[in-house]
């Protein structure tokens, strides 16, 4: 009985929960690597990339850049006060590094080839290049922990060799950070009919840089905050102060760039559609990039440690709810409004128990591993006796601070969770139906449904209204519908449906970029011809 009770005293919540998700992770792995992805995920050919890219992936190398961003600062820029959370930083983005790779072997088909694009270049793709960068930055980041290690295994000179190196290796990681952090955001740009038009845009690759600088130095806060209560070490809270504010300027060029990005494609309206799409919209950019703003710019929030970790937590949760958005959210109507599914297709995803179980324990192995280099390595700076009830007792802040930083992370809390129960399928159901009714029932053979014959009432000038008909513009032998709406007319998504974007003047209707793009009097007849040919009468 003694026994028992000495076990259970040792044991806390978080680490019997942490003992339960690995033991799920274990069963989960088995499932996966022995009957395969099929067995143990809801993915499917239509919507082959789930939470294991959407989370393990974007969001883990997302959150890793702080490692870049802080190193840079010391060792390029020069800002010596900022070395005492280098070492905790360089663990934690190379651990997230090490579980990314962890993470793309249970989500490629076939794993064993994932050392292909080492022999098998492919210079014209963008995955190619994350390829090439995640390994190169894993073999930077394994070099600047490497003297960690030597240090506790007392190989001095080693250490000191690699020590030596240290200035080009940060710079090499800056590089290869910066590129890989970018090109992850240059994978979706190639799906501009297929990405709800809320998130897609071509400056994918800025806005996931951009963000992902925020969100690494969000994880510097929260890393130095949770090592700090864990360990009883001394609490950095001059410089995690001017991370914050370093925070407040970086968001806010990222909402700027996105605002204006939005009120340029024309999409803004979108967001106030009341559709489950603007919903999540609203909700990444109202609590992980909007309240952080505001609360990193106040300055009693920046002295409280609670309210540092709580402001720093909803960058990241924002981040989290930003990369599912891009990878999975945004990517659910167009499944549904295919006009090319064959019938039964499924291309609604909510991830199984099994991907959410490795996922949870890849964070779990994560938290591991970095608990047991700080307790065995030398990772963070010495702390002063007594230093820290010394800065317990400096820092007063206002009970509000505290009310109010947490209660913005309950409120997002539960938002994320709402987005996930009930997001609406329903908005798509349909459309798989319809697809499957396009289908020839003797052969198969795919049929091209085409929609309705769009009225545009007059305007200005304008002789009359225009009736346009998709089948008076579709080639019966070889229909190709990008002719039009990849540039000319590009397609959004409004409440559910699809419809091009017509904002244009008459006269830019005319250009080269629109109707006169082939209404030129060489392909067909020129738009300075008959008005009435096109336009009604009124």
């Amino acid at each position: 009985m003694d026994a028992l009770k000495r076990l259970w005293s040792a044991l806390s919540f978080w680490r019997l929960l942490a003992a339960v998700v690995a033991v799920i992770g274990i069963w989960a792995t088995v499932i996966r690597f022995t009957q395969g992805l099929g067995a143990s995920t809801n993915l499917s050919d239509q919507f082959p990339w789930g939470i294991w890219i959407g989370f393990d992936l974007l969001v883990g190398v997302a959150l890793a850049a702080g490692g870049f961003t802080i190193t840079a600062t010391v060792y390029i820029f020069n800002l010596e006060r900022f070395r005492p959370i280098t070492r905790p930083t360089v663990l934690t983005a190379f651990l997230g590094y090490l579980l990314v790779i962890c993470a793309l072997l249970f989500d490629l088909g076939r794993p064993y080839r994932i050392w292909h694009p080492l022999i098998m270049w492919n210079t014209r793709s963008a995955l190619f290049e994350v390829a090439w960068c995640v390994m190169l930055y894993t073999t930077v980041l394994a070099l600047e922990f490497s003297p960690m290690l030597l240090e506790r295994l007392k190989l001095a000179r080693p250490a000191r060799i690699i020590r030596g190196f240290t200035v080009p290796l940060v710079i090499v990681g800056v590089l290869l950070s910066t590129l890989h952090q970018s090109s992850l955001g240059t994978l979706f740009v190639i799906v501009p009919e297929k990405m709800h038009a809320l998130w897609y845009t071509p400056l994918l690759p800025v806005t996931f840089f951009l963000s992902a600088i925020a969100a690494g130095l969000a994880m510097v806060i929260l890393e130095s905050y949770l090592s700090a209560r864990a360990f009883g070490r001394r609490l950095e809270l001059d410089l995690l102060q001017d991370i914050a504010r370093a925070i407040v300027l970086v968001l806010t060029i990222y909402g700027i760039v996105k605002l204006q990005d939005l009120i340029h494609r024309g999409a803004l309206a979108l967001a106030f559609t009341h559709s489950s799409e603007s919903f999540l919209f609203l909700a990444e950019m109202a609590f992980g990039v909007l309240l952080p703003i505001i609360l990193f710019s106040v300055p009693q929030v920046r002295r409280d440690r609670g309210g540092l970790f709580c402001s720093a937590l909803l960058v990241v949760l924002g981040l989290i709810l930003n990369r599912l958005n891009v990878c999975i959210t945004g990517l659910q109507g167009a499944m549904g409004q295919d006009y090319f599914l064959e019938p039964g297709m499924e291309s609604a995803y909510f991830p199984s128990l099994m991907e959410i179980a490795v996922t949870g324990s890849l964070v779990v192995m994560g938290c591991v591993g970095f608990t047991l280099a700080a307790k065995y390595l030398e990772v963070f700076p010495k702390t002063p006796v007594g230093a820290e009830a010394q800065e317990r007792a400096a820092v007063h802040s206002p009970g509000w601070v505290g009310w109010l930083t947490k209660g913005a992370l309950i409120v997002l809390a539960a938002v994320m969770v709402e987005g996930a129960v009930t997001f609406d399928f329903s908005s798509f159901g349909g459309a798989r139906a319809e697809a499957a009714q396009l289908m020839s029932a003797p052969t198969n053979r795919l049929v091209l449904r085409l929609p309705p014959d769009l009225a545009y009432p007059s305007s200005g000038a304008s002789p009359g209204a225009v009736a346009f008909s998709h089948a008076m513009h579709v080639d019966d032998e070889k229909p190709d519908c990008s002719v039009c709406h990849r540039d000319a007319f590009p397609i959004v998504r409004r409440a559910g449906t699809v419809a091009p974007r017509m904002h244009w003047s008459g006269e830019e209707m005319h250009d080269g970029r629109r109707c006169g793009m082939c209404h030129d009097g060489n392909i067909s007849f020129s738009v300075e011809e008959d008005c009435e040919i096109c336009h009604a009468e009124e």
